[in-house]
């Protein structure tokens, strides 16, 4: 499997490109997997990579279970936060991918009232900011089959 997640891979979405929000984030394989940390010495699996030596790269499993979650109703400080002017809120939820680690992620294609914990997820790719003329794309989590 292509794990190198440097190749600059986009994805067409309503008819427009989208880059990845971070090089190093995907593996090249498609559908794309997120890349994390195994530790050298120890085996502990984290996300995202980290810099240096102490880690090799890590293809995540794909699909989890939700093990927290909240609804972000606010628009974010800016910086950090670069999404759009024009806040809409979204959940965020902590996805365990057993045997793996906990991945902190946007959730996709699920009606607020309808998350619940222990859900089943897969990963998915939406945009940042959908108004964007050039939007990129960042990871998600959604129920299985589910379109983003």
């Amino acid at each position: 499997m292509p794990l190198k997640g440097t190749q600059d891979f986009s994805r067409i979405r309503n008819g427009r490109t989208m880059r990845p929000i971070a090089q190093g984030l995907f593996t090249d394989e498609m559908p794309p997997r997120l890349i994390g940390g195994r530790n050298r010495a120890t085996g502990r699996i984290v996300f995202p990579f980290p810099p240096g030596d102490e880690f090799e790269p890590y293809p995540l499993r794909r699909d989890g279970r939700l093990w927290s979650f909240t609804v972000q109703r606010y628009r974010p400080k800016s910086p950090p936060y670069a999404g759009p002017e024009g806040f809409r809120p979204w959940a965020v939820g902590y996805v365990e991918l057993p045997g793996e680690t906990i991945v902190e992620a946007r959730l996709s294609g699920v009606a607020f009232e309808n998350i619940a914990i222990g859900m089943p997820l897969e990963l998915t790719q939406v945009p940042l900011d959908p108004t964007a003329e050039e939007p990129v794309m960042i990871h998600a989590f959604g129920p299985p089959g589910a379109a983003a």
